[in-house]
């Protein structure tokens, strides 16, 4: 009986840190897509939801990109029990296990994270028929916030070893990860529901990540909407600028200083 109680502190403890209880698994895999169709002419759009949460928490991503004609592949995997590069080898795996040796394009959608696991996989692997990407709120520079968190037992406890990698500088992981070399679009918050860890980040931020960590050298665009982190997946402005992004491989506003006139100037020679 101890030990049920002890757990079910940790546990809720942990839901604190992470978020609402919405849109997260305990059993890491409530809200997955199992359906392999293997559609050698379709487009593909893999999600990889972000630390501690699960496929419930990208749901509202899914059921849009669907209604678009993607094949959608929506996975939970152990965030907080995996390393970067352990979450990368599962990635691997599930491409090999769920998408045709070709497709019509390879597209991805990161949540947090998720964006991390994903940019590992591509240091490593270039799939040939790779599409467009969309980042939301990835700690791309590191996080601030897990700096000052990182080596504290409940840190480690409930973010598990990829929390410990998400330092900024060289010793985290993610500024070592090189730049986009992939069409990439960027979408970060400026809104928190905690100000306590914001009063821990510098500048903007959404909660948990910066705006200034989530830019990454090579983004084709970036986008700045005002959503927290932990519910930035399911509000209209960012599933709709998505979609956008994977269409057309750009956002409907604020393009970084230039990406403009470049646009424009493409689409008065396609004209």
């Amino acid at each position: 009986m101890r030990a049920f109680k002890l757990s079910g502190n940790r546990l809720i403890a942990a839901l604190r840190w992470l978020g609402p209880l919405s849109g997260m698994s305990l059993a890491g895999s409530r809200g997955e897509t199992t359906t392999v169709d293997h559609d050698n002419r379709a487009e593909y759009v893999v999600l990889i939801h972000g630390l501690g949460r699960s496929a419930l928490s990208m749901k509202r991503i899914e059921w849009t990109l669907e209604r678009e004609g993607y094949r959608v592949i929506n996975s939970s995997y152990p965030s907080t029990r995996m390393s970067v590069q352990a979450a990368a080898a599962w990635l691997g795996k599930l491409l090999a296990e769920r998408t045709p040796p070709r497709t019509g394009k390879l597209h991805f959608v990161t949540h947090s994270l998720g964006g991390i696991v994903l940019r590992q996989y591509l240091l490593d692997h270039h799939p040939e028929n790779l599409g467009r990407v969309v980042m939301l709120a990835p700690p791309n520079q590191g996080s601030e916030l897990a700096d000052t968190l990182i080596g504290k037992t409940w840190f480690k406890l409930f973010t598990g070893p990829a929390g410990q990698e998400l330092g900024t500088g060289a010793a985290g992981l993610p500024t070592r990860l090189g730049s986009a070399t992939f069409e990439l679009g960027v979408i970060a918050g400026d809104r928190s529901l905690n100000p306590w860890f914001s009063g821990r980040i510098p500048g903007p931020d959404d909660g948990k990540v910066s705006v200034r960590s989530t830019r990454l050298e090579g983004m084709k665009d970036f986008l700045v909407v005002h959503n927290t982190h932990t519910w930035m997946m399911w509000r209209e402005r960012t599933w709709r600028e998505t979609v956008l992004f994977l269409q057309s491989g750009h956002f409907e506003q604020q393009a970084l200083p230039g990406m403009r006139l470049e646009r424009a100037a493409q689409e008065t020679n396609a004209s």
